[in-house]
């Protein structure tokens, strides 16, 4: 039996081109029996819609605090933070890092993550150059000191079209580190 059967596990999307890899991640997970609830940001909406989420997941992915459905009535950012087995940002831009670090809250998913006392999986995805870059670094090293899993980003041609380190780390790698972090939590 997989250690993601019916576990939750939020998946939350950030402004990148790789949004779109997000919606494979989702139902990879759905196919060994987890139970993903797509968080979206603003940006991320500009590369992808959210009824793609919704049409693999049969759940609308939350979009803002602001909108009340049935299975979140009341704080909708704390009912998600209470309600999942660990998070997962994929893909997660240099913006959506820095909020994390400094636990700015001007979104649904950065409010769920600071009100979030579970694993946390960071696979980013950006540019090379922006990757490289010293407070993106210091960042990093920051959140992997507090305890955040960083599946680090692969090298290979990028959206810019330059080649380097930057590409969101491949779908399987993702879930293995899912898969280490909800058996470390056992």
């Amino acid at each position: 039996m997989s250690i993601l059967k019916d576990k939750t596990i939020l998946i939350g999307v950030t402004g990148s081109i790789a949004a779109y890899k997000a919606c494979d991640l989702v139902s990879r997970l759905m196919d060994r029996g987890a139970l993903p609830k797509v968080v979206m940001t603003k940006s991320a909406q500009k590369f992808i819609r959210p009824l793609s989420f919704e049409s693999l997941t049969g759940e609308p992915a939350v979009t803002s605090m602001w909108k009340r459905t049935q299975a979140y009535r009341s704080t909708v950012h704390i009912s998600l933070a209470q309600s999942v087995d660990c998070a997962v940002i994929a893909p997660a831009s240099a913006n959506c890092i820095a909020k994390l670090r400094l636990g700015l809250c001007d979104d649904i998913l950065s409010c769920v993550l600071c009100a979030f006392d579970k694993s946390i999986i960071i696979s980013p995805a950006m540019n090379d150059n922006m990757w490289k870059n010293p407070a993106v670094q210091e960042n990093v090293a920051v959140l992997k000191e507090r305890g955040v899993t960083f599946v680090e980003p692969g090298e290979g041609k990028l959206a810019c079209g330059t080649v380097g380190k930057g590409r969101m780390a491949d779908t399987e790698t993702i879930i293995t580190a899912i898969q280490t972090v909800l058996t470390r939590a056992s």
